[in-house]
């Protein structure tokens, strides 16, 4: 197996050595004893696009024992799954690489130092490129009006050379990230998009570099250099991209705890990693500490922060026979749990693998402009080739001019306008969305946003402010003022919130807390409770009539020899919420509630803001299932969500939207961020993404339309390639110019 070069890393001067890989991969192999399925993970080299991750899923899915093979576009992450032996291992990472992808065994470590590496490469590339880019541009406006001005040969060829000058060693130093991937593609056989790219950036040089040492008239070094410098800025910003969105993996594998305590049979602990615990052990978890298995709460009470498995605010309580999971925290007192699953088999580790196995379906998602394109360039190049040959073989013209007028087809039929179709309505569209506080995170949002046909919600930080708020006061105001002195000694939510219902209450002194369950207060005349319903009413008078329990946050205060009285809270709706929702259903869009929040907050939330359809008590992977049931019925949902349980969800929505108040996995991983504490921006996100597909396909027909008129003119050889160049920009400022119609453009009415 080959080493995977530095080269392949993107490693410049002055990197640190490259990571070679190991010939026997068969250590890495992971196996099910219940099945006998072999799995391994490795990361894979010099893929770029959708084609790369389809030709080595299609390669291994050929192999009969290949049960699954799965490459993650963000990640890089090659999952391969078989029957048989080990050592099958082998075979199957030399088919990749004979591919022309080197591979390594998967780790987090390594990836982020080659992608950091081959980041500094592109960035190292395009300033080269841009710097030799501009200074041939001011040479290239001289030559053009010497074209009108009658300059003469002589300084026309000078200047063609010193064109050359800076333009042959710029593509040689900073086309190395293309011209290596092509070359690894073509010494394996196949090709990349890099061999085409390679051969349009080394063509159009040695063409100027011929004409210029015959003293032709016209050299395209200025164009050569400009084209590679916008393939550098787009491979670097899809490399950032990528970057940024395997970010919220990371941070979500930021939420496993390093080391668990692990209880021995003889009382004794010890220290461990957490896959290195079997089920049915033991583990203390201290009051503060991460949770780092899924398992059983064996002996203790305390209260649970749950936010990265339901997205509540408000802890769950927990006690003996209670399930806990890994990545919560445990808030109160310390707790015995049982193990029951570690490491990939923990709840956490699944949403992991949720966010990649949707990231991997969203990378496969490819620009409209991009699909044409698939299909166009292969027209254009058999059209040039069939003109050089067509003019020298039958029409019996000299090569050179043949080949100028095959020069001419490729320039006049270059994609530009084709190119700039998406990308400039997208520019200004994102602008037009920035002004409104709205900022898109991927390329083909817009696009999917136009094809939205059901708005999926989140219910706390979303449709709701998060903010809880005490919803119902006692008509004596001695009793609020008590319960808030009480609450002072607490920094749980509910404590926090009635505290502010009742600012200028003093503290009460000498107040315990019991984990899990509330606060005590010792008076000569019993004890007086506030906390959850059960426990407080355990002092209350056995005559005395209690308010039904709401199904939502509440807290009960119970006094010796008086009727206990309820605290109701609520997480208040977003102000706009409700006119959201009925201005997204008057555009004929369906809007459904997910939630982790118990059925009673839910249901009522849901008919305060108008949402027929809703769902409680939603895990992430229930979120999860939900968008796919939704999708398979060929409904293309977009997601809003703030919470690290949503996470999931909005990665595998078609579209997703999430408020600048999220927490940062959130944000990472949804496709455009929302400012302010109103939920207008979704309609605003909407009504932009419909109006930009509208131009789009304006900008498409012209594009077509140009090539339609240019091209038999440029095969019959009635364009010069000053010409060629002159019909592409001015297709282009074109496209551009009906592009900024969109500023012009109405705010759209409710």
């Amino acid at each position: 197996m080959s080493a995977l070069t530095g080269a392949g890393l993107g490693r410049g001067a002055g990197d640190a050595p490259p990571i070679e890989t190991a010939g026997d991969v068969t250590s890495f192999v992971k196996c099910d004893q219940t099945t006998g399925l072999k799995t391994l993970q490795l990361m894979v080299e010099n893929v770029h696009c959708g084609g790369c991750v389809s030709k080595i899923e299609r390669a291994l899915a050929a192999e009969p024992d290949v049960q699954s093979g799965r490459l993650n576009l963000t990640t890089r992450r090659l999952t391969i799954e078989w029957t048989g032996p080990s050592s099958r291992a082998n075979s199957l990472t030399a088919k990749v690489e004979a591919l022309g992808y080197p591979v390594v065994p998967f780790d987090p470590e390594a990836l982020a130092i080659a992608d950091s590496r081959h980041e500094r490469e592109l960035l190292k590339a395009m300033a080269v490129a841009g710097f030799a880019a501009s200074n041939v541009m001011l040479l290239a406006v001289s030559i053009w009006a010497g074209h009108f001005s009658g300059m003469g040969d002589a300084t026309r060829t000078f200047m063609h050379w010193v064109q050359a000058l800076i333009v042959l060693p710029a593509i040689a130093y900073a086309g190395r990230p293309f011209f290596r991937s092509a070359m690894t593609a073509l010494r394996s056989g196949t090709t990349n998009m890099d061999v085409p790219i390679s051969l349009a950036v080394i063509l159009a040089p040695a063409m100027s570099l011929f004409e210029t040492i015959r003293h032709g008239d016209h050299a395209y070094f200025d164009s050569a250099i400009m084209l590679l410098f916008f393939l550098l800025i787009g491979r670097y910003l899809d490399s950032r991209a990528r970057g940024v969105a395997r970010s919220a993996v990371e941070r979500l594998l930021a939420l496993r705890a390093a080391a668990v305590t692990l209880l021995l049979p003889d009382g004794r602990t010890k220290s461990v990693r957490p896959e290195m615990l079997e089920a049915g052990q033991s583990v203390l978890v201290a009051a503060g500490e991460r949770i780092g298995v899924d398992g059983t709460v064996k002996s203790g009470r305390s209260e649970i922060d749950t936010s990265a498995i339901t997205g509540e605010t408000v802890p769950a309580a927990t006690g003996p026979g209670a399930r806990v999971f890994a990545g919560t925290v445990n808030l109160q007192a310390p707790l015995e749990i049982t193990v029951r699953a570690v490491g990939e088999g923990t709840l956490l580790a699944e949403i992991v693998e949720l966010m990649e196995l949707a990231e991997q379906k969203r990378g496969r998602f490819v620009a409209l402009a991009d699909r044409i394109a698939r299909a166009y360039a292969p027209l254009v190049h058999t059209l040039a080739l069939g003109t050089f040959l067509g003019w020298w073989l039958i029409m019996g013209a000299a090569w050179q001019t043949a080949l100028l007028y095959a020069i001419a087809v490729l320039i006049i039929t270059c994609p530009c306008a084709l190119g700039l179709a998406v990308p400039a309505v997208q520019v200004i569209a994102s602008g037009r969305l920035m002004v409104r506080g709205i900022l898109l995170k991927s390329a083909t949002a817009l696009e999917r946003l136009a094809e939205v046909d059901i708005v999926v919600f989140d219910k706390t930080g979303t449709l709701t402010t998060g903010d809880i708020v005490l919803a119902s006061s006692p008509d004596d105001p001695e009793r609020l003022a008590l319960a808030a002195g009480i609450a002072r000694n607490s920094r749980h939510p509910l404590a926090r919130s009635l505290v502010r219902a009742a600012p200028e209450a003093p503290v009460v002194r000498g107040v315990e807390e019991r984990p899990g369950l509330g606060l005590a207060w010792p008076t000569d005349q019993g004890e007086v409770r506030l906390g959850r319903r059960e426990w407080a009413l355990e002092t209350a008078i056995p005559d005395a009539v209690a308010d039904e329990a709401t199904g939502g946050p509440e807290l009960w205060l119970a006094e010796p020899g008086k009727a206990p009285q309820q605290f109701v809270f609520a997480d208040q709706p977003r102000a706009d919420a409700a006119a959201t929702i009925r201005k997204l259903r008057g555009r004929g869009l369906e809007v459904q509630l997910l939630s982790g929040d118990r059925p009673g907050p839910v249901e009522a939330l849901a008919k305060l803001v108008g949402i027929e359809t809703w769902r409680a008590g939603c895990r992430p992977d229930d979120k999860v299932e939900h968008l796919r049931s939704l999708a398979a019925q060929g409904r293309r949902v977009m997601m809003v969500g703030d919470g690290l349980n949503d996470a999931p969800a909005l990665a595998a929505a078609h579209v997703s939207m999430s408020p600048s108040s999220a927490v940062d996995i959130s944000q990472t991983a949804a496709d455009a961020v929302f400012q302010g504490r109103h939920l207008a921006p979704v309609i605003t996100a909407i009504d932009t993404a419909l109006a930009t597909r509208r131009l789009v396909k304006q900008n498409l027909a012209m594009s077509f339309g140009y090539n339609m008129l240019t091209v038999p003119i440029a095969v019959l050889g009635f364009v010069t390639p000053l010409i060629a160049a002159i019909a592409m920009s001015a297709s282009s400022l074109v496209v551009v110019g009906n592009a900024l119609r969109l500023n012009w453009a109405k705010e759209p009415a409710g």
